[in-house]
């Protein structure tokens, strides 16, 4: 079975790598870490089965299975940091999900699953569930963008914060700091998903570890071989890296 692993997040890869090399009769054709590559990958050396990460910068996987012209369709076995509600929702015959951080037992069982599907199985059903999956994750994603409150839990009450309000948002272990004038919230969330929950027009991602509120910029810090920082309005100083700094630039018209 000749596989292709696709992720964004290069220690997501090298988890699914390194246990594909426990399984015989695999071969691993190669990684990918953005959604174009990707497709060019998967029409060229023609996989019997991808993992496939759903949030990536350029695109999500399901617009990458869209866009592939390779007949008869992979496999795909979705990585992802969706809660269990997704993944239920999104709990289709002939696909699998690895929803992250997984152990490794689970990880070996979806290696079977897959293994007992046939090949003519998997592409006549392809089309249909891809659209079905593809629609249950538009709905999703438009029932977040709908939102005009963030809801927090604390102790025995929910704060419904009000977006506006937040500073920036960083990364703690699978916990989300959420930073508003004087205070912070602490939600059990990535950054992933809060990122498609909040207004694309005020708020953007600038590290792995950080979403920042535009509005709540004081101003951009140009350091040494050409790094940048953004400086908010408390005086934390946040730093903007490499991969998100020219959508960065765009955005605040640089």
């Amino acid at each position: 079975m000749k596989v292709l692993v696709i992720d964004d997040e290069e220690l997501a890869r090298k988890r699914v790598l390194y246990l594909l090399r426990q399984v015989p009769d695999v071969e691993v054709l190669g990684e990918c870490s953005n959604g174009k590559s990707a497709i060019a990958e998967i029409d060229q050396k023609r996989p019997d089965l991808i993992f496939l990460d759903i949030n990536m910068k350029d695109m999500n996987g399901f617009e990458v299975l869209q866009k592939i012209n390779l007949s008869p369709k992979p496999i795909v076995i979705f990585v992802t940091a969706y809660d269990n509600y997704a993944l239920k929702a999104f709990d289709v015959d002939a696909f699998d999900f690895l929803l992250k951080p997984f152990k490794d037992e689970r990880f070996f069982r979806t290696i079977e699953k897959v293994q007992k599907i046939s090949a003519n199985e998997a592409d006549q059903n392809f089309e249909k569930r891809i659209i079905e999956l593809f629609n249950l994750y538009k709905t999703k994603s438009q029932k977040m963008e709908a939102l005009d409150k963030l809801p927090i839990k604390q102790g025995n009450k929910t704060i419904l914060l009000n977006p506006e309000d937040i500073m920036y948002i960083t990364a703690s272990g699978s916990y989300a700091e959420i930073f508003v004038e004087n205070k912070k919230y602490v939600l059990r969330e990535n950054l992933s998903n809060l990122c498609e929950s909040l207004d694309s027009g005020k708020f953007i991602r600038i590290h792995r570890s950080s979403i920042v509120n535009l509005r709540h910029i004081k101003e951009i810090v140009h350091s040494e071989f050409s790094e940048i920082d953004a400086r908010m309005n408390d005086n934390t100083l946040l730093r903007i890296s490499k991969s998100y700094k020219k959508d960065f630039l765009e955005k605040v018209g640089i």
